[in-house]
């Protein structure tokens, strides 16, 4: 396929898939239940860090977490005590388990009220152009005060060459505006060109057979050479084309 033709597919399957219609089967159905700026954010971050594995099983567990969280995320992360921790024992989602959610919101409250919140956290800083620093920094300020050791394998590390999938699928939540009702668009400060692909299985698989990825691992170094081909595809929104890769592989079994 010539670029130009590969563009034109790649540009009809993104408006077949990102319309809201694409809401109703994904985790991203978690924060589209709130209004408020933080609780979206708080939800999604939450809802992304626990992406993996079914999809059913995924949104199932994030709206429980929602429940545990008094359907007010934001505010049961700044104002918790010790003791309102303890109604979310017995919770988990695979490996990751009451101890890590513990552990997430009393980070999320060090976050939001010492560090100006995600937004701020995750701003891309030096000139960069991908979130690579700043996926590592959210690390670093996340497991800033007393943490269990387990839960630090939650969050991704790109300088460890990860591809930091659902931190950057949390990204796209936040900082597409789409105009399609999918992506939230809610961080003015940040730059849709600057995102990067969320690379897992299915994205991976499918960019392969387009050869739009040559590297077989799905690590940063992979995510690096994705990033350049879509951004040659589209400059100012690359990463719309994470809706045409995943409904290729998902729905399509391309």
């Amino acid at each position: 396929m010539k670029k130009s033709e590969l563009k034109e597919f790649l540009d009809e399957k993104v408006v077949e898939y990102n319309t809201p219609k694409f809401i109703e089967s994904d985790p991203i159905q978690i924060p589209h239940l709130f209004t408020k700026k933080e609780d979206i954010e708080i939800a999604a971050f939450l809802t992304a860090t626990i992406s993996w594995g079914n999809r059913k099983m995924i949104i199932k567990n994030a709206f429980k977490m929602m429940e545990l969280l008094d359907n007010s995320p934001h505010d049961f992360i700044i104002n918790h005590q010790e003791n309102d921790l303890k109604s979310l024992d017995g919770f988990v989602h695979r490996t990751f388990n009451a101890i890590d959610l513990q552990q997430f919101i009393k980070s999320l409250k060090h976050i939001y009220s010492q560090h100006k919140g995600l937004e701020n956290v995750l701003s891309i800083k030096n000139e960069g152009d991908t979130y690579k620093e700043a996926i590592h920094y959210l690390k670093q300020v996340f497991f800033d005060i007393p943490h269990q050791q387990r839960t630090q394998k939650h969050i991704s590390d790109p300088l460890k060459n990860s591809a930091a999938k659902r931190i950057n699928m949390f990204l796209r939540w936040m900082v597409r505006n789409d105009n399609a009702g999918v992506d939230f668009g809610l961080w003015k400060t940040h730059k849709p060109s600057y995102l990067s692909c969320p690379l897992d299985v299915h994205s991976g698989n499918v960019a392969r057979k387009l050869k739009l990825l040559l590297r077989k691992q799905n690590d940063w170094k992979a995510l690096s050479e994705l990033d350049k081909n879509l951004r040659s595809l589209d400059k100012n929104d690359p990463v719309k084309y994470d809706f045409a890769l995943f409904g290729l592989g998902v729905f399509e079994k391309f």
